[in-house]
């Protein structure tokens, strides 16, 4: 698969995915077993203390998961379960998440993510995740 047809099967994707898109959440690269996507921070993904609430982190993190390892699993992939630790609390003008798949089989990929915040073009480590996608059944 090219790194173009990687592109137009995720933006496919995230198109039909209204909690994603409720969330505003972009595509910045993809590619089989690799993900990036940004979410523009807003206030309403903030929590009382203004900081990006932990379920929005996890969310993103879960995507950034799933994405990486649903091109290998193919359509209709699934995250069976991820872990996720929250190192900092995540402010600025955006959040990223970067995964890479680890490891793969015939039935499941388990991938790490990073999510990082971007304030001032400086970004820090607000989170890090390993889950595992599983090509669902069918």
């Amino acid at each position: 698969m090219t790194p173009e047809e990687a592109e137009a099967i995720g933006q496919d994707i995230l198109a039909r995915q209204p909690f994603s898109n409720a969330l505003g959440v972009e595509i910045v690269s993809l590619t089989v077993g690799t993900c990036a996507l940004r979410l523009p921070l807003e206030e309403r993904h903030t929590q009382h203390l203004g900081m990006a609430h932990g379920g929005v982190v996890a969310s993103l993190a879960d995507m950034a998961l799933a994405f990486a390892g649903g091109l290998l699993m193919g359509e209709g992939s699934v995250t069976q379960e991820f872990k996720i630790n929250f190192l900092r609390p995540g402010k600025g003008e955006a959040l990223v998440a970067r995964s890479e798949v680890v490891g793969s089989g015939r039935n499941q990929a388990v991938v790490r993510a990073d999510v990082l915040s971007v304030e001032g073009g400086a970004e820090k480590l607000c989170a890090t995740a390993q889950g595992t996608i599983m090509r669902a059944a069918r």
